[in-house]
């Protein structure tokens, strides 16, 4: 069964940069909800809830209920700007939903198998996934929460391709769409290095080696700490 998500959201009168850095002190996040048939409402949301929400994967593909001043809104997750050293929350953008307009949504991808593959088990060969998420378009009502790949039945050198998953009535992959069918997982055996990447990390090695060696003669040449003395105790008279 697909997990459903709220957000309580505040009507956003403050604006500019400087407004929204009093509101995250107060912790909250900035944000913005636009298309559909309305225009776009500037919002405010619980930074600790938003944080608690977004632990979840179904989350960023998932259809939301948002809440503005009482009023019961659908949206998905388009965007989140995130600090970058901190990674707080710096500001999010939402996009209205309607029920008979398709949207474009990216959904992440369920790897299944990938142990027992006759060519990992047997062939000595790696699983890569080339892929973690694809773009698929369909109502908001056939929107799948992930997309599962079967990996079990791979060889050496095959691979699972978009034309080869399953999707539910409705949905379909943009790519496949544009006429490219590409592959989202493969196996295949592990990448040795080239000799030029052999040369360039003997040079490295190299180039380190007297400097390592500088170091520690310069080591031994430095005086020894002095030893702590005790101070001799005073003759009794």
């Amino acid at each position: 069964m697909k997990q459903s998500f709220a957000i309580s959201a505040e009507v956003r009168t403050m604006h500019g940069k400087g407004a929204s850095r009093r509101l995250r002190r107060e912790g909250k996040v900035p944000a913005i909800i636009y298309g559909g048939t309305e225009n776009p409402q500037a919002i405010q949301v619980s930074a600790n809830e938003l944080m608690k929400s977004l632990k979840h994967e179904a989350f960023y593909s998932a259809i939301l209920n948002v809440e503005i001043a009482g009023k019961a809104e659908k949206a998905v997750l388009k965007d989140l700007h995130r600090h970058p050293v901190r990674n707080d929350v710096m500001h999010m953008d939402l996009q209205r939903v309607l029920a008979n307009v398709l949207l474009r949504m990216h959904i992440p991808l369920h790897f299944k198998g990938g142990d027992v593959a006759p060519g990992v088990k047997t062939g000595g060969g790696i699983v890569e996934h080339q892929q973690i998420q694809v773009e698929v378009e369909c109502l908001p009502k056939d929107l799948p929460e992930f997309i599962e790949v079967d990996l079990s039945e791979l060889n050496l050198n095959d691979a699972v391709h978009l034309s080869q998953l399953s999707l539910g009535e409705g949905v379909q992959f943009v790519e496949l769409v544009r006429g490219n069918d590409i592959s989202v997982a493969a196996v295949h055996l592990p990448r040795l290095p080239t000799e030029e990447e052999l040369a360039e990390d003997a040079a490295k090695a190299a180039a380190a080696t007297p400097a390592a060696v500088g170091k520690a003669k310069a080591a031994a040449k430095a005086p020894a700490p002095a030893a702590a003395t005790k101070a001799a105790p005073a003759k009794k008279k």
